[in-house]
């Protein structure tokens, strides 16, 4: 079976697109830097299966072929430094596409840091998985540290969102059983929800030991609220009809609510140790690396 026989070239245009960007903002992060050798790396016996055209030679258990006159792959299960999944919110209100983002939604912002940071994991030989959400979750890439993952994990970002209604706390209460053992999880989310549910979800993530880094994402147009005039708001989450205000009267109400919001996040963050840091799609995807390797050096 060919890859054209499972997605469309389109399909698959994307996902090479987004993996060579991952790679190239990576790449351009990692410039200059100094990379100590990685220690703690080890791979342990899995497991035979059959040989087959184009598997590496040097994987072949010769031992095996001399007893049985039938080739066999030795696979074996890596044990990396750090085993992180990426939780990526892609609910309605993530496609929001302001005119200061460079013509970038949230949703594709979070596909190109979330496809980064597994690039740069992996590089480093870590293992990654992702597991994307909007009302529950919806498509899991389990963790793992060899190369040829990310390709998977970059079709589960890049696959067509769902878009439906946010329920960050719940979606995540869900996933916290699938996460396995301890490990990093990285949550990208615009965090448009109900941060009481979300409470209880961190208290459940960080029961097990999880360390967590939350990637608030938000559009400079929702950090400042710039309208002027009458302006048409549409919800992109539920089906209700639009709405035209007055911008005007109606931007100080909406400051003091997402302030208290975005207060309330950090509280939460802080009670249960949980990292947040605060994005716009407006900033470089260095700032975001930047601030992730600073906090995984804090953690380590």
């Amino acid at each position: 079976m060919r890859i054209l026989d499972l997605v469309t070239p389109r399909e698959l245009s994307r996902v090479a697109a987004l993996q060579l960007l991952a790679r190239q903002i990576v790449e351009g992060f990692c410039s200059g830097r100094h990379r100590s050798p990685h220690k703690g790396f080890s791979v342990e016996f899995k497991e035979h299966r059959q040989y087959v055209p184009g598997d590496e030679l040097k994987n072949i258990d010769w031992k095996a072929f001399g007893k049985s006159d039938r080739l066999y792959i030795r696979e074996y299960e890596e044990e990396t430094n750090l085993r992180c999944t990426l939780v990526v919110d892609r609910s309605g209100s993530m496609m929001y596409r302001g005119e200061r983002s460079g013509g970038l939604s949230k949703d594709e912002y979070a596909q190109r840091l979330g496809a980064s940071l597994a690039y740069l994991m992996l590089a480093q030989q870590d293992a990654a998985g992702v597991i994307t959400f909007d009302d529950r979750p919806r498509t899991m890439v389990p963790t793992r540290g060899r190369p040829s993952h990310l390709r998977l994990v970059i079709e589960a970002l890049s696959g067509p969102p769902p878009g439906l209604e946010t329920d960050l706390g719940g979606a995540i209460s869900m996933l916290v059983p699938k996460l396995g053992r301890r490990g990093l999880v990285v949550i990208l989310s615009d965090a448009m929800g109900d941060l009481d549910t979300l409470n209880r979800s961190l208290a459940q993530i960080r029961s097990r030991k999880h360390e967590v880094i939350f990637f608030h994402i938000l559009d400079p147009d929702e950090v400042d609220f710039p309208f002027t005039g009458r302006v048409q708001f549409h919800d992109l989450e539920e089906r209700a009809e639009d709405q035209t205000v007055d911008a005007v009267s109606i931007r100080k109400a909406y400051l003091e609510r997402l302030e208290k919001h975005n207060l309330q996040l950090r509280d939460i963050c802080r009670r249960h140790r949980v990292d947040l840091v605060n994005i716009r799609t407006d900033q470089s995807y260095d700032d975001a690396l930047h601030q992730y390797v600073a906090l995984r050096r804090q953690l380590s």
